[in-house]
């Protein structure tokens, strides 16, 4: 069968004429009509995120979409980053587990781990400085629970101006602050998989100005993948106190968050004619080769001590934060607000990698109950990732002051003024240990080699990876934001002044015949890698919004932004101000429409997008440039009608690498890695009486594994569902499954083919939940 994917410019003509019938149509019908009706798409919520003082999604002129708590718990996601696959316009690689998901929005890369271009934020201040730090991604330590209010997902637009490291777009998760009084205690069970989780939040009123909220999880078991042992356990509690002011409010914050989860990384794969197959006995929906059969990994320390660690504590984070926010109105259209927090933040990344796709021979079983019996089979190299996140703690603040000018004519301008300020610490050690073992995701044990450890072969990949790392990264920036409103007509203009210094050491370690050597390796202090550079970039954006009708309103934006790089381009050119520091640039063209009629709404977005970045690659000791120029459109969508509802979104993207380095030039023109043409989401829900069903499909187009177009990564489309009965007034009990069909998806695979991930299989849980 053959496939017809139309062209861009087919579908913005499309596009086109569609909302200028809808355009006539509002015309013609809605004269006379009174104030919007609610619509599905929620337009007149006021937004927070990406803008300097609140705005309706009507009047904004930027891609916005929200996604309140309770679809959230609905869909019962496994991690954050599978909340962002519901979103239209963003790409989330939900495969890793809990943490260490690669993120970003239409049109923009992922090059690198993490989510370079997008910030993840609680609350309005970024988790993490950076997106993309090594095996320390700001998803890692934001946990969904009942403490989530709502979801706001600004793509492209202003997000460049009003966050550091954002060209991309800003991803904000907004606890709730205790205004409605209540609560609620559940239980769930997973079903065909051992974990038991609890959960609880309560928000109340202290005084007639003064409230409180307070929730968290806490879990144990051994997850949704298979570890044969109890590998998930830990949990968060956060809270706020508000006080509400005659002129403006003052809000204490704090979350305390210790997690252990397992993570996944790419298992062994075989690829033919370019197309990837499973090898019998390793299913990567299930595998995780975490075992009750490992041996203790001992590392080398930054101070060249030994330690040993637990190869089966998989991802383990730890967050203690605190925050001060209050906003202030001073008269005469005057308000000042300011966000602080501070948060300390470290754990350990301990995860089994394929190093290759193994061998079928003959060995001997060094680990487990069968230890020394003979093993006829598939043995692999496994290479374990097994890094400490020393320090990730960061100190931020984000100050504006704002002043609204009423003019002739009804018109307004308002103009802000903000500083934000940022101290980000990264302390990381690294060491790849490489293994030899069973190819098999049931309790695989390690099997014999020459060492008196059991099945240690040594350090992995010619002793690269053993690095000790000791950075901070200050940002001191200075944002100006203009807005006027006149009628139906918004604009708005701004500026950012982005200035990061950073300072700190690196060290690689290297071969050693000392007796103090751990693994043959030592740190010498005469390789340390002194840091200390400053870079700095000037970002803008500039949009407007004109509402046609009250249900129907245009806007387009332009806007240029940057993200900084960080640990990644250690160890590759001089870091010592002595060499220009490269940095990633993108910059974006936007312009769609959004409608609504009843119960329909629809928000539709043509973009463009060009990227320009630079990498080092620390495993393969490569530099990379490339830049990228990416085009389409998103659409967003919902429908309601008595007790049913959908909302959806399709996103089509066609991206090309335009440039390159001397050594990958063979690659302009062809489509980037792991970037489908088209992704799409659709979510039906029904309510009947006491019960409620819904479901989503959330899919993705084929694509090319790498840059050289030697692997396909096939299309997949992965099933959600869930039912909830009410079986009292505030008693509650529901099933809920995710990937309910089984699907395998692949997300990544390695270059030459030998490894890759997929998303988690089936995975089916029962929760019982009383409200108060």
């Amino acid at each position: 069968m053959i496939q017809r994917t139309p062209k861009l410019g087919g579908i913005a003509a499309a596009v086109a004429i569609a909302m200028l019938h809808l355009g006539a149509h509002a015309q013609d019908t809605t004269a006379a009509a009174p104030a919007a009706q609610p619509d599905g798409l929620n337009m007149e919520r006021v937004i927070v995120t990406g803008t300097t003082l609140g705005s309706s999604k009507m009047k904004s002129s930027v891609s916005i979409s929200t996604i309140e708590g309770d679809a959230i718990q609905n869909a019962a996601p496994l991690s954050a980053a599978e909340v962002l696959r519901s979103v239209p316009g963003v790409r989330a690689e939900s495969s890793g587990g809990e943490g260490n998901a690669n993120i970003t929005v239409r049109g923009v890369p992922v090059s690198a781990g993490g989510a370079r271009y997008v910030q993840i934020q609680e609350d309005g201040l970024p988790v993490l400085q950076f997106g993309d730090f090594n095996f320390t991604t700001p998803d890692s330590f934001v946990k969904i629970d009942g403490t989530l209010d709502h979801l706001e997902v600004v793509r492209g637009g202003s997000a460049s101006t009003l966050a550091t490291n954002a060209p991309g777009g800003i991803i904000n998760f907004i606890t709730k602050t205790g205004e409605e009084q209540g609560g609620k205690i559940a239980i769930s069970r997973g079903l065909g998989y051992d974990e038991t989780r609890y959960d609880f939040s309560y928000g109340a009123p202290i005084s007639d100005k003064t409230r409180f909220f307070i929730g968290g999880n806490y879990r144990t078991g051994e997850g949704v993948r298979d570890t044969g042992m109890s590998t998930a356990s830990g949990g968060q509690v956060r809270g706020n106190i508000t006080h509400e002011l005659d002129n403006g409010f003052i809000r204490l914050s704090f979350k305390h968050l210790d997690d252990k989860t397992p993570t996944a990384l790419p298992v062994p794969v075989s690829v033919n004619n370019q197309h990837i197959s499973e090898i019998p006995g390793i299913d990567p929906r299930t595998v995780s080769f975490y075992s009750p059969y490992w041996t203790r990994d001992v590392v080398l320390s930054k101070n060249n001590t030994p330690v040993s660690t637990d190869v089966n504590d998989g991802l383990h984070v730890k967050s203690n934060t605190f925050g001060l926010e209050g906003s202030f109105k001073l008269g005469d259209g005057w308000t000042l607000s300011n966000n602080f927090r501070t948060a300390d933040n470290s754990g350990r990344f301990t995860g089994i990698f394929a190093g290759n796709n193994g061998a079928v021979g003959n060995y001997t079983i060094a680990t487990g109950p069968n230890r020394g019996q003979a093993y006829n089979g598939r043995a692999f190299s496994a290479v374990v990732f097994n890094t400490s996140i020393d320090d990730a703690g960061n100190t931020l603040n984000d100050t504006k002051l704002s002043k609204t000018f009423a003019l002739g004519g009804g018109a307004k301008l308002t103009t802000t003024a903000g500083l934000y300020l940022s101290n980000q610490k990264l302390a990381l050690t690294w060491n790849f240990n490489e293994y030899l073992m069973q190819a098999t995701g049931d309790k695989p044990a390690l099997l014999r080699t020459a060492s008196a450890t059991p099945g240690l072969v040594g350090p992995a990949f010619g002793g690269c990876c053993s690095r000790a790392v000791d950075m901070e990264y200050k940002t001191t920036s200075p944002y100006l934001n203009v807005g006027y409103e006149v009628g139906a007509l918004n604009l708005d203009a701004s500026v950012r002044r982005d200035n990061q210094k950073a300072t700190g050491t690196a060290n690689l370690a290297s071969a050693s015949t000392s007796a103090n050597a751990v693994n043959g390796l030592l740190y010498n202090p005469a390789t340390e890698q002194m840091v200390n550079y400053k870079v700095d970039h000037t970002s803008y954006s500039v949009g407007g919004n004109y509402r046609i009708t009250s249900n129907l309103a245009a806007f387009a934006r332009v806007s240029d932004g940057v993200a900084f790089n960080a640990d990644r381009i250690l160890f590759g050119t001089p870091l010592d101000g002595s060499a220009p520091i490269n940095i990633n640039t993108v910059k974006q063209y936007e312009g769609g429409v959004k409608w609504r009629s009843g119960g329909v709404s629809t928000f539709v977005t043509l973009f463009q997008a060009k990227t320009d970045e630079s990498n080092y690659e620390a495993t393969t000791q490569r530099s990379t440039s490339n830049r990228y120029d990416a085009k389409g459109v998103e659409l967003e969508g919902a429908y309601s009608i008595g007790d049913f509802r959908i909302t959806g979104g399709a996103t089509y993207t066609h991206a090309k690498i335009v440039g390159t380095a001397a050594a990958d030039v063979a690659n302009i023109g062809n489509t980037p890695r792991r970037q489908a043409k088209w992704i799409y989401q659709v979510a039906p829900g029904y309510t009947f009486g006491d019960a409620t069903v819904g479901a989503s499909v959330v899919g993705t187009g084929k694509s090319w594994g790498d840059d050289a177009h030697t692997i396909i990564m096939p299309s997949y489309a992965i099933v959600n569902a869930f039912v909830n009965y009410r079986v009292t007034e505030k008693a509650t009990i529901a099933l809920s499954a995710n990937n309910l069909f089984n699907k395998i998806g692949y997300t990544e695979i390695e270059g030459d083919g030998h490894a890759a991930r997929s998303v988690t299989g089936r995975a089916v849980k029962a929760t019982v939940s009383y409200a108060f």
